[in-house]
């Protein structure tokens, strides 16, 4: 399986930090955003990487290089200007290939998350001759967390891990989730277009699948979160 890292924001809510350098490369517990991702990634078997950048591209990619000290292969794939995530993966379509990939935002803090339980969750096998769960043909597969203080409406409904746009009880997606490369036919390269849209549409026709996760997790959306991660390593 491959995998995608959203990189390409301005973070605009992070600013002055954003000013002089990427979102994915602010620094959390002694190592960058995206290198915690990485790191993870690498560890569950998955190091075909594909890493979409915009503002201060050039910075993760002088950090990261090609990704061989870290056992896994980056593709980089440069965006003018930010084509949001489901316009990004339209553009990175020729590096992703034809099978399920595994996509995560680099703004996310999940040190703990096992990214190996991704990599079968759209395979279309039979578990004692009855279709599982975790094995339908859905579009998407997503990971979702209980409503943090921050976001306490959430976003789908969960109900036998199918994913709605309507109902209860509701949870937040955790920015990680694994998509079918046709879920993205509908968008042309160089549109920007935001993938909460498409797994919006196809929630409503019951084809997107989903689970919640208990790991520690932080959306690193604004320096005050940033800070208070940091703030019991912060040397006095």
């Amino acid at each position: 399986m491959k995998a995608m890292i959203f990189a390409a924001g301005r973070g605009e809510r992070m600013r002055p930090l954003t000013d002089e350098k990427p979102k994915p490369l602010l620094t959390v517990r002694g190592r960058s955003l995206i290198l915690w991702h990485i790191l993870n990634l690498a560890r569950a078997g998955i190091t075909d990487i594909v890493i979409n950048h915009a503002h201060l591209g050039h910075m993760i990619e002088e950090a990261l290089g090609d990704g061989s000290r870290y056992g896994v292969k980056i593709n980089y794939s440069a965006e003018g200007s930010a084509l949001e995530t489901a316009g990004g993966v339209a553009k990175a379509r020729h590096l992703l290939g034809d099978k399920p990939f595994l996509a995560v935002s680099a703004d996310i803090y999940c040190p703990h998350f096992n990214f190996a339980q991704a990599t079968e969750v759209l395979e279309d096998n039979d578990v004692w001759g009855k279709p599982h769960p975790l094995d339908k043909r859905d579009m998407a597969w997503l990971y979702l967390v209980k409503n943090p203080p921050h976001h306490p409406e959430g976003d789908f409904a969960l109900k036998s891990f199918s994913i709605s746009n309507e109902g209860e009880p509701r949870f937040t997606y955790s920015g990680i989730g694994v998509f079918r490369p046709e879920m993205f036919d509908s968008v042309s390269a160089g549109e920007i277009v935001r993938i909460s849209t498409l797994i919006r549409e196809y929630a409503a026709r019951g084809q997107i699948g989903g689970e919640v996760v208990r790991d520690e997790w932080v959306d690193v959306g604004t320096v005050e979160r940033l800070e208070a991660l940091n703030k019991p390593f912060v040397k006095k």
